[in-house]
């Protein structure tokens, strides 16, 4: 399929300053036991193309499904009226602008091993897990999950660049919800929205614990239902990877796209309090704070070679002992904005044009043990998997919630809170941070459903980070 979208390609005839071809197709298959019961097999097969045509300082694109030389001629032509349409009309001039030519393949973990995807015996451990956790009459829900993911894509220019990409990723699930006396809590394995999410094969499901989870993630769920409300007032604060993911998410990643902080998402998913004067001189963080973006890490769930318009991956620091240091911004961004950037256009299909967008996104491991955080802990609490998050259009203050929470007193873990939150400012939030966790406390999620762009584009990202303790942060409980 491959070699016949490229010659298809190569006998057209743009005509123009530069033309690209990005080809995507994606297979999903989803297997799911909600109470009992197997639902419908859930599988889905997208593929498509987009062409971009550069010329004479205007750039236009145009998606199709009908991959014959004729459809592809005719996305072609649509995309050449785009570019002159928008020449001398855009906020940015392409004259003088040279795209990536790449060559080369790229395949990610699992992908040259055929997959032994047994849905009679992986319906059957799902039905198991699901049996596990019911074995109390509070039990109310419960849905155990597995997805499978495979991804093959082709970027092609018309002067020679030609780079093929393949990945795979496995999405395992479980949720458990328990209800007694008006008062319902949920636990989760990583997350009420697929936290596990990886790249590689059927080893994910034992990475992220999920044999043997059912019976445990009902017994915290029947725990939270017994416990007292998280209290409120100034405390520490120790977040695990399960949460650290969403904090890195929201309060570093989105902050620091570019096209955000030009202005492109003003009307939409919001701006950033970041600017683009603070690259090389603002302290985002103290100085334990080291953020990379690292699309090479192979087993993460937005690993690859390439992004959308052909940018090798490498890994960069985005903030190092926590002066930033580069944005979140690909080719276009950072010709506009006259900042080095990142591999990080992207987009979440073949009908929609790469933005600015988080891929992997991680913090580098410390040198503090989780036990040696606890221990220097005199009052504060610990919380882990996010349940609700609420942060406002720059990206600056915010609010979370938490799955699973538990009091440190005098260094050590005591009674399990339900209902944990807590607030700040991502100004002043990354300043707190007062130890950071070794390799032994990193785990590596992620999360399938990261919105952005008009119109809305829902993407893979990767997030791998460390425990993390911050100083005096404002905690709260269900009731405050």
């Amino acid at each position: 399929m491959l070699e016949q979208i490229e010659s298809r390609f190569r006998a057209l005839n743009p005509a123009v300053d530069f033309c690209s071809l990005r080809y995507v197709e994606e297979a999903n298959e989803t297997l799911s036991v909600r109470q009992g019961v197997a639902e419908p097999l859930s599988r889905s097969l997208d593929r498509g193309a987009i062409i971009t045509v550069l010329h004479q300082g205007g750039c236009g694109y145009a998606a199709t499904s009908d991959l014959s030389t004729a459809g592809l001629q005719a996305a072609l032509d649509r995309a050449r009226q785009w570019a002159d349409t928008s020449r001398g009309r855009a906020v940015f001039d392409f004259t003088g602008y040279q795209p990536a030519r790449p060559t080369g393949h790229y395949a990610g973990p699992g992908v040259e091993v055929a997959l032994d995807w047994n849905r009679k015996q992986l319906t059957e451990l799902l039905m198991a897990e699901d049996a596990a956790s019911q074995f109390d009459p509070r039990i109310v829900d419960r849905t155990v999950s597995v997805g499978r993911l495979d991804v093959t894509q082709l970027y092609i220019t018309h002067d020679g660049g030609s780079v093929a990409q393949r990945f795979r990723a496995l999405v395992p699930g479980l949720v458990v919800t328990a209800f007694a006396n008006g008062t319902a809590q949920t636990r989760s394995l990583g997350g009420q929205y697929n936290g596990y999410c990886r790249q590689g094969g059927l080893e994910i499901l034992a990475q992220a614990g999920l044999v043997g989870a059912g019976r445990r993630v009902a017994e915290e769920a029947l725990v939270l239902l017994a416990a007292p409300n998280c209290p409120t007032g100034n405390r520490d604060l120790l977040l695990l990877p399960s949460q650290m993911m969403l904090q890195i998410h929201e309060s570093i990643g989105h902050p620091l796209e570019l096209d955000r902080i030009l202005g492109d998402e003003r009307n939409y998913a919001g701006t950033s309090f970041v600017k683009p004067e603070m690259f090389g001189t603002y302290q985002y963080g103290s100085a334990l704070l080291n953020v990379t973006y690292d699309p090479t890490r192979s087993n993460e769930f937005a690993s690859f070679g390439w992004d959308d318009d052909g940018t090798p991956a490498q890994k960069v620091w985005l903030i190092e002992d926590g002066l930033l240091k580069t944005p979140l911004g690909g080719a276009i961004s950072q010709a506009r904005a006259g900042l080095l950037g990142v591999a990080t256009s992207r987009a979440c299909s073949w009908n929609r044009a790469p933005i600015d967008r988080m891929a992997n996104l991680n913090i580098e491991p410390g040198d503090t043990s989780l036990a040696s955080m606890i221990a220097s802990v005199e009052r504060g609490v610990l919380m882990d998997t996010n349940v609700s998050w609420s942060i406002d259009d720059s990206r600056n203050k915010f609010q979370f919630g938490c799955e699973y929470g538990q009091l440190i007193e005098n260094g050590e873990l005591k009674g399990v809170v339900k209902n944990p939150g807590y607030r700040g400012i991502s100004a002043t939030f990354w300043l707190s941070l007062k130890a950071v966790g070794d390799d032994a406390s990193v785990d590596v999620m992620g999360t399938p459903f990261c919105g952005k762009g008009e119109p809305n584009q829902s993407l893979r990202v990767g997030h791998a980070s460390p425990a993390c303790l911050f100083g005096g942060v404002d905690v709260f409980g269900g009731e405050a």
